[in-house]
């Protein structure tokens, strides 16, 4: 990502009024229109005419070669694809994972938690390597109780540990 790009997102981040619950004074608010899914926990968004890939924060989701890898990636799509969005990112300048990936929630015009959503419907994994987020948990153990997506396997591997 080149730096006068960088520059330029963040100056118009500090233009856009922090009004989600999630954000606070530090954190990196976005108006995006999500043009592409990667996975079940990356998407690409389009800020102004610039594109960027935004990683989605507190979850993890199957990689595409683990079961549900494909669905994950589907029912992110069905959510989110071709709409306007809002995201957060957390921290003065945003947060970027290693592979330049801005972290973040996303949310659409209708307040849809986009991030929560996966977990609710077992598509993802609440990373609490990464996340101490409470609703997430309660996501998480509410689709693991009534079998839903990925949890409909007993022997259902987390992403993190298939990488390994």
């Amino acid at each position: 990502m080149n730096k006068s790009f960088l520059l330029l997102l963040l100056f118009f981040a500090t233009l856009i009024p922090a009004k989600f619950a999630n954000a606070d004074q530090n954190s990196v608010v976005l108006k995006v229109k999500i043009i592409g899914v990667k996975d079940g926990d990356t998407v690409e968004a389009l800020y102004y005419q610039f594109p960027m890939s935004v990683r989605l924060e507190h979850i993890d989701a199957p990689e595409k070669r683990q079961p549900f890898g494909t669905k994950s990636k589907e029912r992110l799509s069905d959510l989110c694809f071709g709409k306007n969005a809002t995201i957060i990112s957390n921290g003065r300048n945003g947060s970027y994972d290693s592979r330049g990936r801005l972290i973040a929630e996303i949310f659409l015009e209708d307040g849809t938690n986009v991030n929560k959503e996966m977990v609710k419907f077992g598509l993802a994994w609440h990373y609490k390597k990464y996340s101490s987020d409470a609703d997430y948990a309660r996501l998480e153990e509410t689709a693991k109780k009534n079998k839903l997506g990925l949890w409909s396997d007993p022997n259902s591997v987390s992403p993190w540990s298939f990488r390994k």
